[in-house]
């Protein structure tokens, strides 16, 4: 019976010296710290240390008699008093603990991936998200470390078999020429920077299910970027660059 106490009071906040002075100290009433470390069976300090930590809690008072002291412990019924009260401190914060709790969830997660095939890791992911739509900054050398074959043999088959839109803006160059010659079989729509507005992007990002990928070729490593506040700048500044290219023109294989 006295282990479930102990047991029960551990589990409301007392330590288990606490647990045990305090129903040494019922069973014993008013007392002396020496009968109550024997009773509870811990050293005369630690009893000392204890019963002070108790008395801060309001659980235990003390008693002078002829200039001895003596140590009495609370009506039990205290203890509710004290869960109420915490219960009514944590009431009242509990509007600032969810606020930071809502920023706390607002942070971006980002996923690192390393070399070409952490890379490939990132374009899998894009896959995920069957008929959307998926917005894309070209980078100026992604066929040249990736290669085609990874493009044509998997990559496009998937997104084509998902359904998977894509709208990119790419620089003016002759590989992106050839690209685009395909945008109709790959679900794809594009506007070419022309040379004169210094395209200069030499990461590829992709925006796709509230997520950002960026892609650096000749670091060798993505990131996949879950911020809502990420994702909607970019793509706002996306769609701000589409209005303004000029429209897509496609250019057709010799």
């Amino acid at each position: 019976m006295t282990n479930m106490l102990s047991e029960t009071l551990e589990a409301i906040g007392l330590t288990e010296g606490e647990a045990k002075t305090y129903l040494a100290l019922l069973e014993l009433g008013e007392t002396s710290v020496i009968r109550v470390s024997e009773k509870s069976g811990l050293k005369r300090p630690t009893t000392y240390l204890i019963l002070e930590g108790l008395k801060q809690k309001g659980l235990v008072s003390l008693v002078k008699k002829q200039k001895k002291t003596f140590f009495l412990a609370e009506d039990p019924r205290k203890l509710a008093e004290i869960l109420e009260e915490r219960k009514q401190k944590v009431a009242r914060v509990m509007p600032e603990l969810l606020s930071l709790a809502s920023f706390i969830d607002r942070k971006p997660t980002i996923k690192y991936f390393e070399g070409m095939a952490g890379i490939k890791e990132v374009f899998f992911d894009t896959l995920q998200y069957p008929g959307q739509e998926m917005l894309s900054f070209f980078s100026e050398t992604y066929a040249e470390h990736l290669g085609h074959d990874f493009f044509e043999d998997y990559y496009y088959e998937q997104r084509r078999k998902k359904r998977i839109f894509v709208r990119a803006i790419l620089p003016d160059q002759p590989l992106i020429r050839d690209i685009t010659s395909h945008n109709m079989e790959h679900l794809r729509r594009s506007k070419i920077v022309p040379k004169e507005m210094n395209y200069g992007i030499n990461i590829e990002i992709g925006l796709y299910g509230g997520k950002t990928a960026i892609i650096s070729y000749e670091e060798k490593f993505g990131l996949i970027i879950e911020s809502e506040k990420i994702y909607s700048s970019l793509k706002n500044i996306f769609e701000l660059l589409w209005k303004l290219l000029p429209e897509e023109k496609i250019f057709k294989k010799t």
